[in-house]
């Protein structure tokens, strides 16, 4: 999804897997994972099958003492339609064959830092940092099977 224009949102106008903050009446991460989705996408996970989460990762530009993200990945059976709700401006799917095939590829440069990141470029979208590498580890251990993480 790309995240709408926020004033002190560091990631603001940035294409992201859905996701959000931990609320205590969540119980999990896993209930969280399914909350976000269904708030940014419209997408009820509750008929979908968990494959599983990820290790907890951080964004490399948040520095040592930022975020955690912990990924979870379901799969469906059913094609999905998102409905951008109030955090999202857009929603598409990534065909993750193509990303793996090499065909995406491209480099995102950081306007404020310089820095160069390896990215995948679609239909005007740019998906780099800590999004590409959670779809990085996706596509390593589900050998490019179309699948949704959050």
């Amino acid at each position: 999804m790309k995240r709408v224009e926020r004033p002190g949102d560091p990631w603001s106008g940035h294409i992201s897997l859905p996701g959000g903050g931990f609320h205590p009446s969540d119980g999990d991460l896993r209930v969280t994972a399914i909350r976000e989705t269904q708030e940014e996408l419209g997408i009820d996970l509750a008929g979908a099958r968990l494959l599983g989460n990820l290790e907890a990762l951080q964004p490399r530009t948040s520095g040592p003492d930022g975020i955690e993200v912990t990924p979870f990945v379901f799969a469906t059976t059913e094609a999905l339609e998102p409905v951008c709700g109030p955090e999202a401006l857009a929603a598409f799917w990534l065909p993750l064959p193509l990303a793996a095939s090499g065909a995406l590829d491209s480099t995102h440069t950081v306007p404020t830092s310089q820095i160069a990141f390896p990215s995948w470029a679609y239909e005007g979208h740019v998906i780099w940092g800590l999004t590409r590498r959670i779809l990085e580890i996706v596509l390593e251990r589900s050998g490019g099977t179309p699948i949704l993480a959050t």
